[in-house]
This record gives C-alpha cells, sequence and structure tokens, in this order.
C-alpha cells in the first residue's frame, strides 16, 4: 500500500481536490492519498467545495491539517502544488510539483477549470504508477 500526500500551503484548495480525487480514482488496496498544509486554513475554501460537490465530491466535512513529520514518514511520494519557495520539502521522500493556480477567492468557473486539471493529473499518475483497479 502506498501513501501520497498532496501538499500546499493553506490545505483548503488545491491539495483537498487532489487527494479526494485519488481515493476515489485510486485502487484502495493499492494506494491511498493524505493531503496537509504547512500553515493550515481554517476550513476548505467554499469555492472548492463548492466545485467539488457539482462533480459529486463532498468535501463539505473536509478539514485542512498541518504537514506533520509524523504524517510524511509512510509516504512513497509527496506532489506539492504549485507554492513554489513556500511549498513543503520532506528530505528523502521523492517529490513532483504540479504548478496550479489557487483556487481561494476564485470564481466557481475558474475553480471548476483547476478542478478537473487536477482530476486529469491525478488520472495520469494514477495509470502511470499503476495504482488503477485491476
Amino acid at each position: 500500500m502506498k501513501t501520497i500526500v498532496f501538499a500546499c500551503v493553506h490545505n483548503a484548495g488545491r491539495s483537498q481536490m487532489a487527494a479526494a480525487w485519488f481515493n476515489l480514482l485510486a485502487d484502495p488496496a493499492k494506494a491511498r492519498a493524505l493531503s496537509a498544509g504547512t500553515q493550515p486554513g481554517e476550513r476548505v475554501h467554499p469555492e472548492v467545495v463548492e466545485a467539488m460537490g457539482e462533480a459529486g465530491v463532498d468535501l463539505s466535512d473536509a478539514r485542512p491539517k498541518r504537514l506533520t513529520d509524523e504524517l510524511a514518514r509512510d509516504a512513497s511520494l509527496l506532489i506539492t502544488m504549485g507554492c513554489g519557495e513556500t511549498c513543503p520539502v520532506v528530505p528523502g521522500l521523492r517529490r513532483d510539483d504540479w504548478p496550479l493556480e489557487d483556487p481561494k477567492g476564485k470564481s466557481v468557473a475558474r475553480v471548476r477549470a483547476i478542478r478537473d486539471d487536477i482530476r486529469t493529473r491525478v488520472v495520469k499518475l494514477i495509470a502511470n504508477e499503476k495504482w488503477g483497479e485491476s
């Protein structure tokens, strides 16, 4: 079982969407995803909850959490969400960066585009790593 951590600064948008898509689309016997942030916000952005809800993914109970050493210890891969110099780094952990626009404060139409871009990236990651249903 592989653990993938999707991380950004506030864990209130991009990383929440990525982890939700991953856990919906990957084979749970092969891999699972967590999301976290270096400075977690108070809540998931309402525009993110709305856009994901439109796609059938309920994030209304999701809560931002801190990226800790303990959380990252068992991870196989860290994917950061285009947060530049403020992106977390975990020494020794394989890392990729997805340069994604922050959805905070954006129109729902713009958040839908970000949501769909994240879904496409997650589908590609699952296929490349063979974490899909057999």
